[in-house]
């Protein structure tokens, strides 16, 4: 029994948390882009949110999670051109533009599936699952690692693409210098303005991919504000990680875990009251701020615009 009740918690809690922790990672990866280039883009929340639903509604309608995930980056991607018109390019606060975009999408979104759907909460069919051979016969932790959607494995693989990007490639260093040193960039002959557009832009895609992944795989249906935060939590992990995309990738699973804690607990059969369970994942951020928050650092021109010429 207890051999069984131990299988039980753990293969729960092990898929759950990679479930709960791939928009998160997404996100983060998306956001720790955005301030290498020095855009505090607090904005995430709601491009994971239009994510979600438009990568819903185009799944729904064309009967194909993929095409979703094409719709969900699409529309992260739309809101992200927004961000980077009025903050990147007009120079408007980011912190206001941010939030203001968020507030306007969560009801928007809430609004267009009312019109939609009105009350119901039509589902999508089961998403597909990557086995990986011989691992996922491991027992215990075998099926809850290795049997997912293989956005799942593309969104891990996606961790070693930007630790490439940022080390191996001069459009990293770009966006390094356009965070630290703009005015540097700036001589030597590249568009400090382009630079950090084009990061907004890729933070909106892997935003609205993640908002889409959450509604599509993870929960199979579209509620309003099915996010939930997960978008700031992405900014949290995005700043805590110092730059480092494997850090983001392990916070985002320490995030996971917390999520998924009480859907194991429930399938082990112990009943703890929702609301405490629910205060985990927020007391995990606040351990993480304390034990790392003092040490991150972040480019030193984050949330200032730079015009041309300026030094």
């Amino acid at each position: 029994m207890d051999a069984l009740f131990t299988q039980m918690f753990l293969g729960a809690l092990f898929f759950g948390a990679i479930t709960a922790a791939v928009p998160l990672l997404l996100a983060g990866l998306g956001e720790q882009m955005s301030e290498k280039a020095g855009v505090l883009n607090i904005g995430i929340e709601g491009m994971m949110i239009a994510g979600a639903y438009f990568g819903f509604l185009t799944a729904y309608q064309a009967e194909s999670i993929w095409l979703g995930f094409i719709g969900g980056a699409a529309a992260g991607l739309a809101v992200a051109l927004v961000m980077a018109l009025l903050c990147v390019r007009l120079g408007l606060n980011q912190i206001v533009i941010g939030i203001g975009l968020t507030l306007g999408l969560e009801g928007l979104t809430a609004l267009l599936h009312h019109i939609q759907f009105s009350r119901t909460y039509p589902r999508l069919p089961a998403p597909q699952i990557l086995e990986i051979p011989l691992l996922a016969d491991i027992p215990v932790i075998g099926p809850a690692l290795f049997k997912h959607h293989p956005m799942v494995y593309l969104s891990v693989a996606l961790v070693f693409v930007m630790i490439f990007l940022y080390r191996r490639t001069q459009f990293g260093l770009n966006l390094q210098a356009a965070g630290d040193k703009p005015a540097a960039l700036d001589v030597a002959g590249v568009d400090v303005a382009t630079t950090r557009t084009v990061a907004v832009l890729a933070t909106g895609a892997l935003a609205g991919i993640g908002g889409a992944y959450l509604a599509n795989v993870g929960a199979g249906l579209f509620v309003p504000f099915i996010t939930n935060g997960a978008g700031f939590l992405g900014i949290v992990l995005a700043m805590l990680a110092r730059g480092r995309p494997m850090w983001v990738l392990f916070g985002a699973l320490l995030f996971g875990v917390s999520l998924a804690l009480t859907t194991a607990l429930q399938v082990a059969g112990i009943n703890i009251p929702t609301d405490v369970i629910q205060m985990i994942p927020f007391l995990a951020v606040i351990v993480m701020l304390v034990v790392f928050g003092r040490r991150s650092s972040l480019p030193a021109a984050l949330g200032i615009p730079y015009q041309r010429g300026e030094r």
